[in-house]
């Protein structure tokens, strides 16, 4: 198996796992978002820090590759913060698809980043992608329309960390070195906040956070090794398998159904990325 056909299940493995964790984000109930934030990285810290020791991971990676660690951790817990506080007020599907233009946050940050250059085409498809996420963020002066800026936000700060996880493959960075980085230092800027406003949770939410984490750590590794494995712009159709995963989630547990113009914007959203797909095939760029 070619390393393009590992990046496509990799996606897929990380779609499923990051859906199972935003489903349990949203089954921890009314907590502070920066809470929820500290005890998913905490537990996803735990699970990366022997893989970390067993691939002999180091944080010896000398200043340029380490500057770059930081921006993918900066970048990363913008991402993760702003995305927790939207599917706590947003439902589960809506939250997840905006997420999801997280892909094309990466084309766009890889024109600096990784200095490649979308074509014609991917511009065009750029802009159907983004007419798609209107229909479901419903610009008003509404909360709700507030709550989906968030999100786009999180798909902004997800993309761009995605993208520098390329940039870290390139350069020799491993994996769990990564993934260990960006769940430390989530935890580092959730910490005092979580000491200063001291919430007190009930088992059933300990629990579901525990299971956040658990997803977490799974997602993060399958799309770190994806993201190493091929390029964001011949794999990110792929990753809307998560809005499947997620709707089901939601309408099997939370009595949540997607409206029609927010279906219409899957439609396009996810249109658009097959069609970004087929141009790369035609073009020999997949």
């Amino acid at each position: 198996m070619n390393n393009q056909k590992k990046a496509v299940l990799y996606v897929i493995l990380s779609a499923f796992f990051f859906s199972l964790m935003s489903f349990f984000v949203r089954l921890s109930g009314d907590m502070p978002t920066f809470q929820k934030v500290f005890f998913r990285n905490a537990v996803a810290a735990m699970i990366a820090f022997p893989v970390f020791l067993k691939n002999h991971g180091t944080f010896a990676l000398g200043r340029e590759r380490l500057k770059l660690l930081l921006l993918r951790v900066c970048f990363g817990t913008l991402g993760i913060v702003c995305n927790f506080y939207a599917i706590d007020h947003m439902k589960l599907s809506d939250a997840n698809m905006l997420l999801k233009l997280s892909p094309f946050f990466a084309i766009i940050a890889s024109i600096h980043i990784l200095k490649e250059y979308p074509k014609k085409s991917d511009w065009l498809v750029l802009l159907v992608v983004f007419s798609g996420a209107l229909l479901i963020m419903k610009p008003s002066m509404s909360a709700q329309f507030g709550y989906a800026l968030i999100a786009v936000v999180a798909a902004f700060g997800a993309g761009t960390a995605y993208t520098y996880v390329r940039k870290l493959g390139k350069e020799g960075v491993s994996g769990p070195t990564v993934v260990l980085a960006f769940s430390l230092f989530s935890c580092l800027v959730a910490l005092p906040y979580c000491i200063m406003n001291r919430f007190q949770m009930t088992g059933q939410q300990l629990a579901m956070l525990l299971l956040a984490g658990f997803c977490a750590a799974g997602g993060q590794f399958s799309i770190t090794a994806a993201y190493q494995k091929a390029e964001a712009k011949n794999i990110s159709v792929f990753e809307y398998t998560q809005i499947i995963f997620a709707a089901l989630w939601g309408f099997l547990f939370l009595d949540q159904i997607p409206d029609r113009l927010s279906i219409a914007g899957y439609l396009i959203i996810i249109g658009g990325s097959v069609l970004k797909q087929r141009l790369n095939d035609n073009t020999g760029d997949a």
